[in-house]
């Protein structure tokens, strides 16, 4: 019988507190918290997009998503999420290796979940 291997992936999720700073300074708290809870739901449902598009293996629509998902991570400080998001594109764009997609789209997922989650955390210590 073949021993079972498991892995327990734990990606670390590093957030730009400077950029994030940065927006509340520029728009106020309520300025600020809106245009990060609006980016926070656009992350949320790009994340749930690139996975059903991974189950048809859409890759034109898995690189634009990402493309996007991307941009909107830079915007509030979601330094790991953004640059995961451009390996899943690149990913995505080179079309060869479907099984380096895969985990690379898994990581982006695992990483966007952990980022909303120390987003909201922030939220709930800033009051």
């Amino acid at each position: 019988m073949a021993d079972i291997s498991y892995m327990m992936p734990n990606d670390s999720v590093w957030l730009d507190r400077c950029r994030m700073d940065r927006l509340f300074l520029e728009m106020g708290k309520s300025g600020a918290q809106d245009v990060i809870c609006r980016a926070m739901e656009a992350v949320a449902k790009r994340l749930s997009a690139l996975e059903r598009c991974d189950l048809i293996a859409d890759r034109a629509m898995i690189s634009k998503l990402s493309k996007s998902l991307g941009a909107i991570a830079e915007q509030i400080g979601l330094e790991s999420l953004s640059r995961v998001a451009g390996d899943v594109r690149a990913c995505a764009c080179e079309g060869g290796d479907p099984v380096a997609l895969g985990a690379t789209l898994a990581r982006l997922v695992r990483i966007g979940d952990r980022s909303l989650a120390k987003v909201w955390e922030l939220q709930d210590l800033s009051g």
